[in-house]
């Protein structure tokens, strides 16, 4: 008998496995079980290992960095960790093979390469007009007067991978690629669990021969549309030709943490109004805001607010959460207390040696300047993210200009991207037992005035 042929594809696996007759004769042996599947994995490597190879190679340097940061790593270590060959860009968790870009990947060496080719004086230079014009975006999806210069997609990759070691939202959302200017996502339409789950669907133990109770799921959807965010920066006319690598280097580092800023930013405050719906703004339908404490001064933390707050978690995301501080906030929890009769001890901050923990109660705790100041609601945060949908075009342009700053011989460039993002969940949860506090994956601190 023939032997089965080894799929190329998702689709040819799934036809063979439901193929009586294949699957049969494939699994006849642990032998030849074993057999097939090595052979599936070879195929696959040699169809899409360079891929998978940078997206692992990628995901590595972000672990390794996140835990030489918690381990107070010096900032040359951690330099040391681009596994890009020679700098050049590279593929990673943040590149899509079927963004509009990907076809401009071979053009350009580098950031400051590319940056060099859309400045204005290129634009008329014969040895660079062709990957001008290549680059050279005069259309688009939702405004068709608009120009500028497509991205190319390992360029916009890296960027945005770049920006994910001092990104809070990004690396810990649920990112939904977008192929148009709005897409609709599902979501469960819940309010509670004391009968049902996931919406409507009920669980009812009956017995042998007894009618089965009917149940229905009720699904909603998120709608995500594609904002724009617009980077903007000014530089002297002489930096992008006489100083290509410095222009780059500039780039490189400054460029990522600004689109890491402002994207924050936008997912953890913003008003919805063209623009992400922020996890911590009052918009949000899901967000739980806990009460202060009975005659609680004002602009404090309390450890009872923490543990309430700690409560307030959907326990299914206890696994993923992680605390969101205004820096602001370090002075009050660095002097929380837990109170005992007539005296108390510290319950976070309980040394002046070391640096201050990392956690608060077993999940990571970032600070940031990105939130509410300290006694505004908001000021302190118990999220997971991975209930955050993050809408992502994957498609982004630069344009540049002399004649704006023409009096100061500035180029001005501008890079423009398009994301949304929005709280999967619509409503807090009231829990299995009933009680009233309700559950959410969105727990913040109420205003303490």
């Amino acid at each position: 008998m023939t032997a089965p042929k080894i799929p190329t594809s998702a689709a040819e696996l799934e036809a063979m496995l439901t193929d009586t007759t294949t699957l049969a004769q494939v699994a006849k042996t642990p032998a030849s079980l074993g057999e097939f599947i090595k052979n599936y994995a070879t195929a696959q490597m040699a169809k899409h290992g360079e891929e998978i190879s940078a997206q692992v190679k990628e995901q590595a340097q972000i672990v390794l960095a996140e835990m030489l940061k918690e381990n107070n790593a010096s900032l040359s270590n951690r330099a040391k960790l681009d596994l890009a060959n020679g700098g050049a860009p590279k593929k990673g968790a943040a590149y899509s093979a079927d963004a509009i870009g990907a076809a401009l990947d071979n053009e350009f060496s580098s950031v400051s390469d590319f940056l060099a080719s859309v400045a204005p004086d290129h634009k008329r230079s014969p040895a660079n007009r062709a990957r001008w014009e290549k680059i050279r975006n005069d259309y688009s999806t939702v405004e068709p007067a608009l120009g500028g210069f497509l991205v190319p997609e390992v360029l916009r990759a890296t960027l945005l991978s770049s920006s994910l070691e001092g990104s809070i939202v990004r690396p810990r959302a649920m990112v939904v690629p977008m192929d148009g200017p709005s897409v609709p996502f599902p979501s469960v339409d819940e309010t509670s669990h004391a009968d049902s789950v996931y919406g409507g669907i009920t669980g009812t133990w009956v017995e042998e021969g007894q009618a089965l109770p009917e149940s229905e799921a009720k699904f909603g959807r998120t709608v995500l549309r594609a904002n724009k965010l617009v980077s903007y920066c000014e530089v002297p006319s002489e930096l992008p030709m006489d100083a290509p690598q410095a222009f780059g280097g500039f780039i490189d580092n400054a460029m990522p943490k600004a689109i890491s800023f402002f994207e924050d930013k936008a997912f953890l405050t913003g008003n919805g109004a063209g623009k992400p719906l922020g996890v911590l703004n009052t918009g949000n339908s899901a967000l739980v805001a806990v009460a202060k404490e009975s005659g609680q001064a004002a602009d404090t933390i309390l450890w009872e607010n923490i543990i309430k707050m700690f409560a307030r978690m959907l326990p299914a995301s206890l696994g993923s959460a992680v605390w969101i501080a205004s820096i602001d906030s370090f002075p009050e929890l660095a002097t929380m207390a837990l109170s005992i009769g007539t005296g108390g001890s510290a319950v976070w901050l309980n040394n002046g040696v070391e640096g201050p923990p990392a956690t608060i109660l077993g999940r990571p705790c970032y600070f940031t300047e990105k939130t509410s100041k300290l006694g505004d609601q908001g000021d302190i945060a118990f999220v997971d993210f991975g209930q955050y949908l993050l809408g992502d075009r994957q498609q982004m342009r630069v344009e540049s200009s002399t004649h704006y700053k023409f009096g100061n011989d500035m180029i001005v460039y501008r890079v423009i991207e398009r994301v949304d993002g929005r709280p999967w969940m619509k409503s807090a949860i009231t829990p299995a037992n009933g009680s009233a506090n309700t559950l959410s994956p969105y727990v913040t601190l109420a205003e303490r005035a």
